[in-house]
């Protein structure tokens, strides 16, 4: 039975850029994917593309591609990311000068999967009648139209199938589903059809263990952690899918981390809602479904998942501006250093409310005492070391934020004793981003794919 082995090397944008390269240099895979898109993400590549129309992708995967092409050439490996962000078209002009570099010019297909991106199009959706409301409270587009930043459809692995399908070597996408990303390679290797719901479902599943890289392989692991060997040459992981939908998570010999069923457990909870639905545009797995068998060291087997036919829907994440934050700290060192931290922040209070100054809220956190597990309740220990308090604030009015940020300082000298940490200068006010689920017909929006040699 035909088996592929698919890695990811990427959960995040900011993960370890080195990670895929140890994946393609360390032991073999046929498909590397790197995710690298966040809903958070997709407001900051916008405005990157505002002001510079070549910019708007994740600009770490061109040190990738620039580091792995000529092996991933020489051995068939195929590259598949959501490094296009809102500006797949740039990220492609940028790939193909690195391969002209590398002297492979007309031996790289390289595609591209677009129409993700709807912020030009939402008022004319809007007239349509299509209301993009939000899907946790309810509330029309039109309460924050004015202030969106960025829109962006959540397309599955079928676009993805189909630029391999084409002969694409490296994949491009836009915004698509972290799992899709691992599908798509599935789809086009074994064939499935994608109204089997069960391969769809499997497939998906193997997408979600791998997408937040070494989180499956022993990093941010609560069971037993202190045993897991080598985490600073974590191994990243790798599914060996099999055409029956069955696959192992593993990673490469000789490195760092571990591959276990726990590890793996761990992870299939992470962002996990219903576990008997769990959407996405392919399908709607059932995760009770899963098993789970120790298949050897660091190897995981996975079988038995079943699915549902996806839904009529694509979900689409837009974000939008919603006023402006400032945070900043002081710590207060032994002894009493939690008393002087709470009388600092009382000092603070009373003197932003002598200045008049309005928020739509204040937080303060006590980093040392209730940072992590603020309302645990009890007292903590009266002899603590050290106490960083962190005062925050948000609100509309910029100028109020930014006085706020003037006021923290001063209680280095105007308040208890024996402060530090306060180099760092005043905070400065920052746009916040809020986010805006929704959901869109999948009749409303069409993926673009787009296959060039290089």
């Amino acid at each position: 039975m035909k088996t592929i082995r698919i890695a990811n090397g990427q959960g995040f944008w900011g993960d370890s850029i080195d990670a895929p390269i140890q994946l393609v240099e360390r032991g073999q895979i046929d498909y590397l994917t790197l995710d690298y898109l966040a809903e958070i993400t997709m407001s900051i590549m916008q405005k990157q593309k505002s002001r510079d129309p070549q910019a708007g992708y994740a600009r770490d995967f061109l040190y990738v591609v620039d580091r792995v092409i000529d092996k991933c050439v020489a051995n068939g490996i195929r590259i598949i990311a959501n490094a296009g962000g809102v500006n797949p078209q740039a990220c492609l002009v940028a790939i193909r000068e690195i391969v002209k570099r590398h002297g492979l010019e007309g031996k790289v297909r390289i595609a591209t999967v677009a129409g993700d991106d709807i912020m030009g199009s939402l008022d004319s959706l809007l007239a349509d009648g299509i209301e993009l409301n939000n899907m946790e409270t309810g509330e029309p587009l039109s309460a924050v139209r004015d202030r969106v930043q960025s829109a962006n459809v959540y397309f599955g692995a079928a676009p993805i199938a189909e630029a391999l399908n084409q002969g694409a070597q490296i994949v491009v996408t836009g915004r698509c589903t972290d799992t899709g990303l691992a599908l798509g390679a599935m789809i086009h290797e074994f064939g499935w059809a994608l109204d089997d719901f069960d391969l769809m479902a499997a497939g998906t599943i193997a997408g979600h263990i791998i997408e937040c890289g070494a989180q499956t392989t022993g990093g941010n692991c609560q069971y037993d952690w202190k045993s897991i060997p080598e985490l600073w040459d974590i191994g990243y992981p790798i599914v060996e899918v099999s055409e029956d939908g069955t696959f192992v998570v593993t990673k490469h010999e000789g490195t760092g981390g571990r591959v276990s069923v726990h590890g793996v457990t761990e992870q299939l909870m992470y962002e996990m809602g219903d576990p008997h639905n769990y959407i996405t545009p392919d399908c709607v797995a059932d995760f009770t479904t899963i098993k789970l068998a120790d298949g050897g060291e660091n190897r995981v087997c996975v079988s038995g998942i079943k699915g549902a036919p996806a839904t009529p829907f694509y979900k689409v994440s837009l974000s939008y501006s919603s006023g402006y934050k400032a945070g900043g700290g002081l710590i207060y060192s032994w002894p009493e250093a939690y008393e002087k931290a709470r009388a600092a922040d009382a000092i603070l209070r009373k003197r932003l409310d002598a200045l008049g100054l309005k928020f739509d809220e204040i937080l303060t956190s006590f980093i040392g005492v209730n940072g992590t597990h603020e309302g645990l309740g009890g007292e903590p220990s009266p002899d603590l070391a050290e106490v960083l308090m962190r005062v925050a604030v948000r609100g509309n009015n910029k100028a109020a934020v930014e006085r706020f940020g003037k006021e923290i300082a001063p209680l280095a000298l105007n308040g208890p004793p024996t402060v530090t940490y306060f180099a760092s200068g005043r905070p400065k006010a920052e746009e916040i981003i809020a986010y805006w689920p929704a959901l869109i017909p999948k009749t409303a929006v069409k993926p673009r794919v787009e296959v060039i040699t290089a």
